[in-house]
């Protein structure tokens, strides 16, 4: 397969869990049924609130709100990418679970978000993310009809090692599925999301929440990225869908033309010259 009709879900998730899925299963059924062959959705999706809220908000995977969406995926034939959901995890802290669904409902692979949001923004919002979440300890690359799909979660996003590497195992289209502060997005979020795909000559897909949550507002701007860096689809302000026709072709292309992943050098990048111990001694 060298198109993929991809839907991006945006979502305003608070602090109901049922109520969140019941709206994401039900905007993920109207993108499958407008022709989306992979559907994506945001990180958070079954709740934003407290850290209590959230880790009581969690289930096992699969489980019922994985099953929520795996119903979808087969009744119309799709990929559904749960963008992220508070899986069930040890001592009582979740993970941050990305989960991809395949058209038999079957669960296709699973990606626990592996770098945690703990900052504290000057004149905004702070959050430390391990609070409430453990994190994952994997990379994971897996197969959409053929295509290769990086997955990642949201702060990832300003990690690039993960993106290079899962573009080195053979991702075409990287997923960054997000709550994403308003506070932080509106210089951040496009701009890293451009350079994600530039560097490795991939799509970008980039579902995300927007509104309010716990006092918290989020960034939106739903986004898909082509390889150049050219955002050929971007969400409303709202709750909605957004889509585009993905050429993988135009992957090939743009990497036979600026070929970074054939170019790069890790062994002579891993040399540092006066880099000296962390101790200061040589």
């Amino acid at each position: 397969m060298t198109r993929l009709r991809v839907a991006l879900v945006q979502l305003d998730a608070g602090a109901d869990p049922e109520a969140n899925i019941r709206t994401a299963v039900k905007l993920a059924d109207e993108a499958a049924a407008g022709g989306a062959r992979l559907v994506a959705l945001p990180e958070y999706l079954q709740y934003r609130g407290s850290d209590e809220g959230y880790r009581a908000s969690a289930r096992p995977i699969p489980g019922p709100f994985s099953d929520a969406f795996a119903a979808v995926a087969r009744q119309r034939d799709v990929w559904i990418l749960a963008g992220s959901l508070a899986e069930s995890g040890p001592a009582g802290r979740p993970y941050n679970t990305s989960v991809l669904i395949a058209p038999s409902g079957a669960i296709a692979a699973t990606y626990r978000k592996i770098h945690l949001f703990d900052v504290a923004i000057e004149d905004g919002p702070a959050d430390r993310e391990s609070d409430r979440v453990t994190a994952g300890e994997r990379a994971v690359v897996a197969d959409v009809d053929g295509i290769r799909l990086g997955l990642s979660i949201c702060y990832d996003l300003r990690f690039p090692e993960l993106y290079r590497a899962l573009a080195a195992a053979g991702a075409e289209i990287l997923s960054v599925p997000a709550n994403f502060l308003e506070r932080t997005g509106r210089d951040h979020w496009e701009p890293l999301l451009r350079a994600r795909a530039i560097e490795n000559g991939a799509y970008v897909l980039a579902p995300a929440q927007v509104g309010r949550a716990a006092g918290v507002a989020a960034h939106g701007r739903s986004m898909i990225v082509d390889p150049w860096g050219t955002v050929i689809a971007q969400a409303a302000d709202a709750v909605g869908i957004v889509g585009a026709e993905l050429d993988l072709e135009r992957v090939a292309s743009i990497r036979r033309q600026i070929p970074v992943l054939a170019n790069r050098r890790p062994e002579a990048v891993g040399r540092i010259e006066g880099a000296g111990r962390p101790d200061g001694r040589d």
